[in-house]
Parts: C-alpha cells; structure tokens; sequence
C-alpha cells in the first residue's frame, strides 16, 4: 500500500484526487492548518507549512512513499521543501502550472517539450522557476521529483476566463439575460477538463517510478472554443448567452490584475496533446464532456441553495467593463 502525503489537499482538484486515492484503499495523509477537506478515510496532520518545526514534529516517525505539495508557488518555498524531504519520500510531486508554457505559443499544440516562456504573468514565472529548481536538485543529487502541469481544471466551479470563479454570479446574469463578457472574438481554442478525469491521471504516477524526472500535462482531448464554452454552460441553464467580445488587451487596460490570466494564459489558443501521459499511465483517458461537466456543476448549484452566491464584486467589476467598452466603441 502506497503512503501518500498532500500538502494543503483542500482545493478543487486535490479534492478529486483525494477521493479516487481513498478509493483505492491508499494510505492518505492530509498536512494542512486544521481544514478538514472532503476526504473521509485520509489521516489528518496538523502544521503550518511555513513554520518547520511545526511540519518536523508533525511529520515524526513518518516515511512517506510519495510527497505531492499542492501549494508551493515560489522558489524559497521549493528550498523549504528540499529541506524538509530529503530522504524522506521515494517521489515528490510540484504542481506546476500549465500557463508555464510558452506564450504566445509559436504552435498551438502543447506537448512536455514546449518550452517554458511567460513574459506576462509573474505566478507562471515563479512556476517555472521553481521547476528549474527542482530538475537541479534531481540532476545533482537525484531527488526523486515529478512535475505536474495542470491547465483549467473545473469540479463544481464554472472554468471561465470572466465571470467568477467560485461563484454563480456568472449563471445568474445569463438567467436575467445580462451581457457576458467573453476575451477576444470567441473562436480561440481551449481545454477544460474535469477533476475526476484529471485525478485518474494524476494517481497513475504516484508511485510511479519510471515518472521520477518528468514532466507531464493532464488534460481532456475535447477541445472548445470560448464560445462554446460560455454557451454550453448557457445550454446548460436553458438560456441564450448575451455575450460581448472584448480584446483582452483593452480588459487587460480596464482591469489589470487579469492582465496575466488572459496575456499570459487563457487568450492564445493551446490544444495539448497528452501522448506522454497516456504512455506512463496505460489506459488513462478523460471520459467527461463538458455538457456533462456542466450538468453535474448545476445540480450541485441547485442541491443547496446556499451554494448559489451572488459575487458583487465579479458583477461590479464586468459592468465597469461593458461601461468602458462601449464608451471606447463610441469614441472610436
């Protein structure tokens, strides 16, 4: 039996694959500062990862086959964790980012050799820094890392570029007939795959020793317009979308803060092609399209009507939009 050990383990794709790998009757151990995430049948451990004597007193006595730490985001914390792992697990795993590809991307098909170049969004310069840091902590002294690059991966959250994340106010404006915001003019090309999908890759190279030293993407082959993607989950509520294109450079202008989630990610067209994951983990498939992705998101919206929040703030933010847009329209 395999002894895994996730650190954080409470975000919506660490919570799929928390699932599958209790399922599998693997021995999960959960290091967080007390959040109890969905996962009946994991062990809890206690610690604040940042304060190592917390995580060394937590962690005594243990050996883990694999170490997966789904919240490192820069390079001292890879350091921390160099320090803290070393001859302690057989594998561990960064979850690296997918947007640490090239952009814009000089072919629009993805694979593991692409390169790693993001000039618009320091979270996906930190990413690849961190990697770096890694496959040279692997070629000077073999610790045993696996790189996972994650692209948009949605549970019960709509994956959308504008709308909100986390929230329903993106179904509640199509249901009242509001416009929609949609990057670009709708026909670039995108991937959203579904965590359950994702997490029956991801569990295929846990343990997996043939996956020390590589990096993989996991990803759903359907691929989509944004178009498509906003109007499905319009289908899905049986409305039309009232969607207004917008260049992501004049969003990046009126709201900066995603000036890296769309320059730096979600405005290029990417198709990945997941060969090498399918090579190392035989059998691996995403099976979920999104209408059904969509439909499984509503019936956990309308299961409970508490989960249907309304983000002011999301609303305020796209009005401020669609005002300046149209006020640019004019002038132009």
């Amino acid at each position: 039996m395999l002894k895994v050990l996730f650190i954080g383990g409470t975000g919506v794709i660490s919570t799929a694959v928390s699932r599958l790998l209790i399922e599998r009757g693997i021995d999960l151990f959960l290091l967080n500062r007390g959040r109890c995430p969905e996962a009946p049948g994991a062990s809890h451990l206690t610690a604040d990862i940042n304060k190592p004597d917390e995580v060394q007193a937590a962690l005594a006595g243990h050996r883990f086959d694999v170490v997966v730490n789904w919240i490192v985001y820069r390079p001292d914390e890879i350091e921390r964790d160099l320090e803290l792992f070393r001859g302690r697990t057989k594998q561990y795993v960064f979850i690296s980012s997918a947007s640490a590809y090239q952009k814009p991307p000089s072919h629009y098909v993805i694979t593991e050799s692409t390169p790693l170049y993001n000039p618009f969004w320091e979270y996906s310069r930190n990413k690849i820094a961190c990697e770096e840091r890694l496959l040279q902590a692997y070629r000077e002294e073999a610790f045993p890392v696996t790189i996972v690059r994650p692209s948009l991966t949605y549970d019960t959250n709509f994956p959308i570029a504008i709308g909100g994340w986390c929230c329903y106010t993106l179904a509640d404006r199509m249901k009242r007939g509001l416009p929609i915001i949609v990057h670009g003019d709708g026909a670039s090309l995108w991937v959203v795959t579904h965590a359950e999908d994702f997490a029956r890759g991801f569990a295929g190279l846990l343990g997996n020793a043939q996956a020390v030293g590589h990096a993989f993407h996991i990803t759903s082959d359907e691929v989509l317009t944004w178009d498509q993607i906003y109007r499905t989950i319009a289908d899905g509520l049986g409305v039309e979308a009232n969607i207004v294109h917008m260049a992501s450079d004049f969003i990046a202008q009126v709201a900066p803060h995603m000036r890296g989630g769309l320059l730096g990610d979600k405005a290029w067209s990417v198709v990945f092609d997941n060969t090498k994951i399918k090579t190392f983990v035989p059998g691996f498939q995403a099976t979920i399209p999104f209408r059904e992705g969509v439909r499984r998101i509503l019936n956990w919206f309308d299961a409970d009507e508490t989960r249907r929040r309304i983000d002011d703030g999301v609303n305020a933010e796209m009005d401020r939009l669609l005002e300046a847009y149209v006020g640019w329209e004019i002038c132009r």
